[in-house]
């Protein structure tokens, strides 16, 4: 391009401007060399093309001949020459570098040409992709068009004629081209009438399906069986009940007749005791008594005797504390395995003497800080954890919920002196006992207020059914030691 524009510039620059009248040109010298130059010229521009004559006299210096050549047989020059021929301005065609660009240029202008190309043929590519890809997504709109249509069609055929007529249809396949704005807006607007029309289908289908298949009398069935299953759980509770509070009343009647008969076993043996011996003959059995002179945690004595499971229990015993009253320390403490207080009897310090049963405890109103002979009876029965304890005979206090219904467990271990902190061992010497004890005896139900002012007072001698005070049944440790005494002379005697 720039080429071609250089060539143009040069034959504009080689036409002659205008014509004028021959003058005299000053410097003869510098003209004729001009005119021999632009003779040569213009001989070469006349065998390389023949042109008009005035174009070639344009080309000749100032002192060529301006007319045509001489014919053969004419006259020569003579005294009437011609008229002078017009003169012709002179022009030098000079290639300029900024007009006509060099070879390089040239290559240069042919790479940007080739960038160009290279641009368009890109732009081009990019726009058949993007062509492509209009044309893909027309087609997959076209097939979700038809899918939805085909469901449409499942859709009604289930349904009523009048709903299968709501709605406008409009045919998402018309003619036309692919690339119409019209065509893409009829696409649109059918998508969202068949879309509406599949929403109000799945609404409307349910229920018609469900108003259909359920029966009426369905829902009564399980209402009528769950009254059913509640009134025979009723009947079933209330025969429960009653069967308990029989179960209650039975035992509780069989309970007080056994007292019954027990109390008049007692009084029988009392009378026959009575008639035997006499009142101030009587001296009851194995009168010994274990003596822990010293507070410590090693002097003891154990029964050796297992305890059966017992729902009810009185322990009877003489007691005489030697603490000097800082707190009677332990009489006795029956421990089993998993319990290491199951029955414990304690005083500890200046606080009251405890009784405790699983872990349970209730304060009694006993009092054995004058060093002096006392009898202490205490019952117990789980039903309600009713309690009794008694000194001298009289009743000093009761009370209830003392471990009610638990039931004391078999198979223990019982130590005299000492509190148990496992099972038959860890004694503490600060909760250990100091003095004397004797005829301890256990029973396995309650005694009456008679019993135990009997056994008080030494009028109703009576031996433990479940463990009775009996040498062979008791064994001294740690330096404990046994001696002989009557309950009755000694309680004399202090």
């Amino acid at each position: 391009m720039l080429a071609f524009l250089g060539a143009v510039i040069c034959i504009i620059a080689s036409v002659p401007l205008a014509a004028s009248p021959a003058r005299a040109l000053p410097g003869g010298a510098d003209n004729a060399s001009a005119a021999s130059a632009a003779a040569a010229a213009a001989a070469a521009a006349a065998a390389a093309s023949p042109g008009p004559q005035r174009s070639l006299s344009a080309l000749h210096g100032a002192g060529g001949s301006a007319g045509p050549p001489a014919l053969p047989g004419a006259p020569a020059a003579s005294a009437h020459p011609l008229p002078p021929a017009p003169l012709f301005s002179r022009f030098l065609c000079t290639p300029l570098a900024a007009a006509c660009p060099s070879g390089a240029e040239q290559g240069d202008a042919a790479a940007g040409e080739r960038e160009e190309l290279l641009l368009l043929q890109s732009t081009a590519e990019q726009l058949r992709q993007t062509a492509l890809q209009q044309e893909a997504r027309i087609r997959a709109d076209q097939d979700t068009i038809r899918e939805l249509t085909g469901k449409l069609g499942r859709c009604e055929s289930g349904l009523p004629r009048g709903l299968q007529d709501a709605g406008p249809r409009r045919d998402a396949m018309a003619d036309g081209p692919w690339d119409s704005p019209a065509l893409v807006l009829e696409l649109e607007d059918a998508v969202r009438a068949l879309r509406d029309r599949l929403d109000r289908i799945e609404q409307e289908l349910p229920a018609r399906v469900n108003f259909s298949a359920a029966p009426a009398p369905a829902p009564a069935m399980p209402t009528a069986l769950h009254s059913k299953m509640d009134e025979l759980e009723g009947q079933l509770l209330a025969k429960v009940l009653a069967l308990e509070k029989e179960r209650v009343a039975l035992s509780h009647s069989s309970h007080q007749q056994q007292q019954e008969v027990e109390k008049e076993l007692d009084a029988l043996q009392d009378r026959v005791a009575e008639l035997e011996h006499g009142t101030s003959a009587y001296n009851p059995p194995d009168a010994f008594k274990i003596s822990i002179p010293i507070r410590n945690n090693y002097m003891y004595a154990r029964v050796r005797k297992a305890l059966p499971e017992l729902y009810a229990f009185t322990v009877c015993m003489w007691l005489r504390s030697r603490s000097g009253g800082s707190g009677q320390g332990t009489p006795f403490s029956y421990s089993v395995p998993g319990q290491a207080n199951e029955i414990v009897l304690l005083e500890a310090g200046h606080d009251p003497m405890e009784l405790l049963i699983n872990d349970k405890v209730a304060q009694l109103p006993l009092s054995l800080k004058d060093g002096s002979w006392h009898h202490i009876c205490i019952a117990w029965t789980t039903r309600d954890g009713l309690w009794s304890a008694y000194q001298d005979g009289e009743l000093q206090g009761s009370g209830e919920n003392l471990a009610a219904w638990h039931p004391i467990k078999p198979h223990g271990i019982l130590i005299l002196g000492q509190e148990q902190d496992t099972l038959g061992g860890r004694f503490d010497a600060t909760q250990a006992f100091v003095g004397d004890i004797a005829q301890f005896n256990l029973w396995d139900h309650a005694l009456t207020p008679a019993q135990v002012l009997g056994i008080a007072n030494c009028t109703g001698p009576l031996l433990g059914n479940v463990l009775p005070w009996e040498d062979k049944l008791v064994e001294a440790f740690g330096g404990a030691k046994k001696a002989t005494f009557d309950v009755c002379k000694g309680r004399a005697k202090a």
